[in-house]
This record gives structure tokens, sequence and C-alpha cells, in this order.
């Protein structure tokens, strides 16, 4: 058994070694992804596919509670309609793809595939917002969007990729600000919470932010009024931020919330008198409460320990004829390895107290590690040093100058991720230009 597990897991390239390619081996060997016969197009295998499902399912649910509803936009837009979005089609232009025939027949006009929907949701919104009285309008879209990206990675950036985007027009500046903050909450608790993934909540740069829309509608006295808008969206780089977070050298660790599978039973000597009886049974009580595989294969019990660490999986349950004689099994934990004998009437509870144990250490790991990886600088030279010597965030005080945020990727490779609204003062002026400075901002390299 060993040496099946150990063949399974030589599979996947050591982070140490080459950390883009471990990254890459588990988006193919856990079978998240397969690589398509268009370039830069990936297909999401069932898998993958699983993971984005029980994502979308816990954002969705957290939407429809604060009042969204789902709409779906076409695809196409015509080359017209998305000039009309000065910011919105000088920012994506280079990545647009574009339809030219239909059929046979080449197009008057040429259609563009959406890289977002911004403008098809304005014009929309142009034909059926006629009063204040009909706000707010709180719509989502679930879909993909094509971006003719120049490099690709599973996930991370592909040319089609999987989002959600909402869109939403209110009637006040205030009504917008509490929708976005609203947003931005949400984003954090389910990150938190269900990735296990600490996040950092705080406004982007003028040369970071997404470039956005209006559109008008009648107001309250009569004359046309300009709405507020708001554009918010997640897409499936979630599952790569989950890889790099919680992966390890064996492959996936999955936080229990969406993990297709939370908890894999493996019978030991499936052979013996019993043992596929006692793990059926057990596979039918513990589906009540979670989500359960029971792996009956033929494959020797080590090369199926080594496939479902592979897939992350947060729980094994390893159940031989000892096992059943003594009215127990092994509950192992995927992020520690942790083994526990555990009564079979204790299950119920041991369970999901294994899962909210190992949601909760992903967590706290996570989060020191990136305390670990973050550090602050105070001149220019400090910085260069330190974006030289680790690819982790640097946090610096601003200006709020647009050239010292240029110079600041010229000189050290590092572009802004956000200005928290957790403001520290790590000193009075800003390492570029020495002007006076009261904003922090993170750094870090944009991949």
């Amino acid at each position: 058994m060993a040496s099946d597990k150990k063949k399974m897991v030589e599979a996947i390239t050591a982070q140490e070694v080459d950390f883009a390619q471990w990254y890459t081996d588990i988006c193919t060997k856990a079978e998240l992804v397969e690589y398509s016969s268009v370039k830069g197009f990936v297909v999401l295998r069932p898998y993958g596919y699983a993971i984005w499902e029980n994502i979308q399912k816990n954002l969705d649910t957290r939407f429809k509670a604060t009042g969204h509803e789902n709409v779906a936009m076409p695809m196409l837009m015509p080359e017209s309609l998305l000039k009309k979005e000065g910011d919105l089609v000088n920012g994506f232009a280079p990545e647009v793809a574009w339809v030219t025939m239909g059929g046979s027949e080449p197009l008057e006009e040429r259609l563009a595939v959406r890289p977002t929907s911004e403008t098809l949701f304005c014009d929309h919104f142009s034909h059926v917002l006629h009063s204040y009285r009909d706000l707010p309008m709180l719509y989502n879209q679930w879909c993909s969007v094509v971006r003719w990206e120049k490099s690709t990675r599973p996930f991370l950036r592909t040319r089609e990729f999987w989002w959600q985007e909402g869109h939403t027009i209110h009637e006040t500046a205030a009504e917008a600000e509490a929708e976005t903050e609203q947003q931005l909450n949400c984003y954090a608790d389910f990150c938190e919470n269900d990735l296990c993934i600490p996040v950092i909540k705080g406004r982007k740069t003028d040369k970071e932010k997404f470039a956005g829309a209006e559109a008008t509608y009648t107001g309250r006295d009569n004359t046309l009024q300009y709405p507020f808008q708001t554009s918010w969206g997640a897409s499936s780089r979630l599952i790569g931020a989950i890889i790099m977070t919680h992966g390890d050298d064996d492959g996936l660790i999955l936080p229990p919330a969406i993990a297709p599978v939370q908890v894999v039973i493996v019978p030991v000597a499936a052979h013996k008198p019993g043992v596929l009886e006692k793990t059926r049974e057990l596979a039918s009580e513990i589906g009540k409460y979670a989500r359960v595989k029971l792996d009956d294969s033929d494959k020797q019990p080590g090369w199926k320990f080594a496939q479902w660490e592979m897939k992350g999986v947060p729980i094994r349950l390893e159940v031989g004829p000892r096992d059943i004689e003594q009215g127990q099994c092994v509950l192992v934990r995927r992020d520690n390895r942790e083994k526990q004998f555990v009564k079979f009437e204790d299950l119920a509870t041991a369970i999901p107290a294994a899962l909210d144990a190992l949601a909760k250490d992903l967590y706290d790991r996570a989060l020191k590690n990136r305390e670990a990886r973050t550090t602050s600088a105070t001149t220019m030279e400090e910085i260069q040093q330190k974006a030289a010597a680790s690819t982790g965030f640097i946090k610096t005080m601003w200006c709020g100058d647009l050239a010292c945020e240029e110079a600041m990727k010229e000189k050290a490779g590092l572009s802004s991720r956000c200005m928290p609204f957790a403001q520290e003062h790590l000193s009075d002026v800003c390492p570029v230009c020495g002007k006076p400075a009261t904003k922090m901002v993170v750094w870090g390299i944009a991949y």
C-alpha cells in the first residue's frame, strides 16, 4: 500500500520545487479540469464543476436573502453598443473576441462575445426603468465570459471563465454605497466562513478600479436624473485561491462547506464478510448530515487513501473487520492526518465536530501564513529589497499620486492590491516621492 501511495503522490511536483507546476498538477491530476482543443479554454470536469456548484449555491443563497434576482443576458452584443461605454471598451478592447459571420454570411456589424455585461445591463435598464418607483433593481447573472488572455492557467486566467456578476441600480448615492458595502461584506463572510480564506477589506485605487457605467431615469421632480449603479462579481478564480491557500504536496485540501465529498468511506479487506454491508449502512446514515462517498471500487485501500487525499476530501473513514468487531472505525482528517477511533454510534457527533475543527484550523493556518508573508516598508530601497526577496505583500504609505503608483510598478514590480479600511500609520511620507502621505496601501505582484 505504501508503494501505491508513493507512486500516486509523486505525480505532483513539490511546491518548493516549482509552485506553478505544483498548481497545474493539482488542477489536472485531481480531475478538476482538462485542457480543451481550443487554446486557453478548459473543460470543467465533474469534480471541478461540483466545487463551483457549491460555491454558486452558497453565494446565490446569500444574494437572494438580500433581495437580488437572477437574470440572463445575451452572450453577444453589437460593437456599436459596446463602444458607447468608453472607459469599459478601452479597458477590454485587447481581450474582446469578435463574431463576424452568421452561418455562411458576413454580419453587417461585428458582435462582441461578452467580456463582461455592464453594457448589456445598461441597455436593458434604459428600456425597463421609467421612474424612481421602479427602484431599486437588484439583478445578478450566473454565466461565463470570454477574455482573450495571452497567457493562461486553469482557474486563475483562462480565456473563458465562469462567474456571477451583480448589477444594481438605485435612486441615491447613499443607497448605492450601502449596496456596495453589503456585497463586500457578503463576499468577505463567504470567503472567511465557507472558503476558510482570510480577507483584507478595502478600496481599490483609481488605477486598479473597474470601469463602470451609468443609465438615466425620470426623477421625483419629473426631470431626467442620473441613478446610481453598482456592479460586483466573483469567479471560478476562487477555486484557484482555494488550491493555493490550502493545498499541500499531496494535493487539494477542501474547506468542508464547498467540498463535493465531505466524508469518504474506504472499506479495508472489503472481501471479508460484513465489511461492505456495514460501510453501506454507515454511508446511508452519514448521508443524512454530510456529503458522503463510499469507495467500494476494487482498488487497493492505499491507492484509495492517496486518491481521496489528492482530491482534498476533508474526512476519511476506514472500516475493516477488526473495526467492526469493536464497533468503531478510524476517522482521519485530511489537513493534519490526525487519526482517531470513533464508535459507530458517535459518528453523528464526531463528524460535524471534525469538519468544524478542520475548517477553523484551515482558516487559522491561512491567516498565520498571510501575516508571516506581509511586511511593511518606509523607503523605496527597503521596498525593492523586500520585493526581490519575497512574493508576499508589502504595506507602505502613499501620497495618492498616480505617478507614484506607476513608479512602484516600474521600480519594484508591485501593483496596488487595496487600500485597507483598517488603516495603519507607518510613516508621514510617501516612500516614492517623499511628499506627505495619509493612505496605507497593500502592494503585491500581479499575476
